[in-house]
């Protein structure tokens, strides 16, 4: 068994990666210099077209089902659609992602409230700027490295280190630090914070471990570490409004602090900051719902 095991991780190692590391170079070079909108518009036409198929579909129709119980079938059907066409474009948009910019007569980047980040760094203290799953995610971290801030922030590590390699090439272009996802990635998250690196966080994924929080009035498993920091430390917890618009152009609200309680008990304190949290981020999604990431079991049982 032992050695069944140790062949198949050689065989991973030795062809398995470097395959899928060549056609995905090949992909990233292919789409690297076309112009962006084509690459997006091809990477929606393959998700609208594959994505409708998958079983990851009917987990989106079943989230959206429960938190618009008002829309038909017909309307959620349009917005699980929406959801495709949007990662299509983000998976396109992504080998370009590092060249956006708010700069120009046509920028790809529009900001409102820079104000308020501007303020947060110039502090000279630690921050930490929030953000969920839309349009394309990756411009709040970009909004912040076009104002001089690198945020420490934590990824998914890929599998393949040919793969992991490129994806931190990219984002390494606009990020402070990438630290892998997990509870050793969490220990590094936590030192990098106390030595007063900003941070970005996307809090809007499925979590295991957590507390139960609201969100479109169903307890969900929520991450703590955002609330817990900014009440430890008593630093700024910014809210980031991304929205796509037409032609892989987008809109970044940056919101003011969030006010913080202050009871006395961080428990009370943690629970009732992620729930203005969670609001937040639901204030957002019914925005622009087919902007968000349904595809994924946010709650559970669903």
């Amino acid at each position: 068994m032992a050695q069944t095991s140790e062949r198949h991780r050689q065989i991973k190692k030795w062809l398995i990666y470097p395959v899928q590391a060549v056609f995905v170079y090949a992909f990233y070079y292919l789409l690297r210099f076309i112009p962006v909108t084509v690459a997006a518009a091809f990477g929606a036409f393959i998700f609208r077209l594959i994505g409708p198929h998958m079983s990851a579909h009917k987990t989106a129709l079943k989230n959206l089902e429960m938190a618009f119980p008002e829309k038909n079938h017909k309307e959620r059907e349009k917005i699980a659609r929406e959801v495709w066409d949007n990662l299509g474009r983000g998976a396109g948009e992504y080998m370009q992602v590092d060249t956006f910019t708010d700069k120009g007569e046509n920028p790809r980047i529009i900001i409102e409230g820079a104000e308020h980040l501007i303020a947060a760094r110039d502090s000279g203290e630690r921050f930490i700027i929030f953000s969920a799953h839309m349009a394309n995610w990756e411009v709040a971290t970009i909004v912040a490295a076009l104002h001089d801030v690198y945020l420490t922030n934590v990824y998914r590590h890929a599998s393949n280190p040919y793969v992991d390699k490129l994806i931190r090439k990219i984002r390494g272009k606009f990020t402070g630090t990438l630290i892998p996802k997990g509870r050793k990635g969490a220990k590094q998250l936590f030192i990098h914070f106390k030595k007063g690196a900003p941070l970005g966080m996307l809090v809007d994924q499925k979590l295991n471990e957590g507390v139960p929080v609201p969100f479109f009035g169903e307890d969900c498993m929520t991450a703590t570490a955002p609330a817990e920091l900014a009440l430890r430390f008593d630093c700024p917890i910014i809210p980031t409004q991304l929205i796509r618009l037409p032609g892989s152009r987008f809109k970044v609200i940056i919101n003011p602090p969030m006010k913080k309680p202050d009871t006395g008990n961080i428990k009370a304190d943690t629970l009732t900051l992620l729930t203005e949290i969670n609001k937040t981020m639901e204030g957002w999604i019914r925005e622009n719902p087919g902007q968000w990431f349904w595809v994924h079991k946010r709650w559970p049982k669903k």
